[in-house]
């Protein structure tokens, strides 16, 4: 099967930590249904581009205290937020990063065939 990929919008602060290594594990509260095995990165505002790639090694959920638990090595989250971000919800996804891939030219939404930032994830092709 061909390398499956989705799209993430993180924000700066969080590319630039994935990128420097800093952060190996992405947060989210919803785990898409298909299989990937690859995060196309889209930089946020006031960035807004797709600047690279990561490969995604695994996948851990579980309640948020669990989570946060069981991904101490490399989060790149700070305590507070994380767990605002997980307010009143039960089941917290993370994703296990791996290699990185930044793109010498970053990729505009409009030439992956996309023409908003999706809220959660999408898939390409």
């Amino acid at each position: 099967m061909p390398n499956q990929k989705v799209l993430l919008s993180i924000h700066p602060e969080y590319v630039n930590r994935i990128i420097s290594g800093e952060k190996k594990w992405e947060f989210r509260k919803v785990l898409p249904k298909g299989r990937f095995d690859t995060i196309v990165i889209y930089s946020t505002y006031p960035v807004r581009k797709v600047i690279g790639e990561v490969e995604c090694t695994g996948i851990f959920m579980g309640t948020p205290a669990k989570v946060w638990k069981e991904t101490k090595d490399c989060r790149g989250i700070e305590q507070d937020k994380y767990f605002s971000y997980y307010r009143d919800v039960k089941e917290a996804v993370a994703f296990r990063l791996g290699n990185v891939k930044v793109y010498e030219v970053p990729k505009t939404l409009e030439e992956l065939g996309l023409s908003n930032a999706p809220q959660s994830f999408v898939y390409l092709k």
